[in-house]
């Protein structure tokens, strides 16, 4: 394997494509940096796009584009900043280990996405939090849930 090639491989998983280890990973191993275009748009959204903060996003490219959503994630991204030679800043963004990974395992990120932007999960972890959301917005769902559900 080449040092530059990621240490992933694509494949079907359970929810179209995911992102599967090609070797063991330890709690804390930097694993890769996802690479992508960076847009500089506050309100930029796409199914695959990860916050890089209030007012950017990275559009992942190939391998890391597929990463799929566990409430009990074994990966999380970590931003970086990185200063050059030149003086200048730039962030970056990086795919560490939150648990062991053994080689075929799939991998796995929380997207942690907003309360409005809910969806049902279906990651089947036994933390399951039932809905793609924050941890520390949960309660926002539950309530609309509710509040849904009463008659009018």
């Amino acid at each position: 394997m080449d040092c530059f090639e990621p240490p992933v491989r694509v494949g079907p998983s359970e929810y179209g494509l995911g992102v599967f280890s090609l070797k063991s990973f330890t709690t804390d191993d930097w694993i890769s940096q996802i690479e992508g275009e960076i847009i500089h748009d506050a309100n930029y959204e796409s199914d695959y796009c990860m916050s890089l903060g209030e007012s950017s996003a990275l559009e992942p490219t190939a391998p890391y584009r597929f990463l799929n959503h566990s409430c009990q994630p074994n990966c999380s991204l970590v931003e970086v900043e990185v200063e050059y030679d030149d003086g200048t800043f730039v962030s970056e963004l990086w795919l560490q280990g939150e648990k062991d990974i053994a080689p075929g395992e799939q991998m796995t990120i929380d997207y942690a996405w907003p309360a409005e932007s809910a969806i049902p999960c279906r990651c089947g972890s036994a933390g399951c939090r039932n809905w793609i959301v924050a941890y520390e917005e949960i309660g926002l769902i539950e309530a609309d849930k509710f509040r849904s559900s009463l008659p009018l």
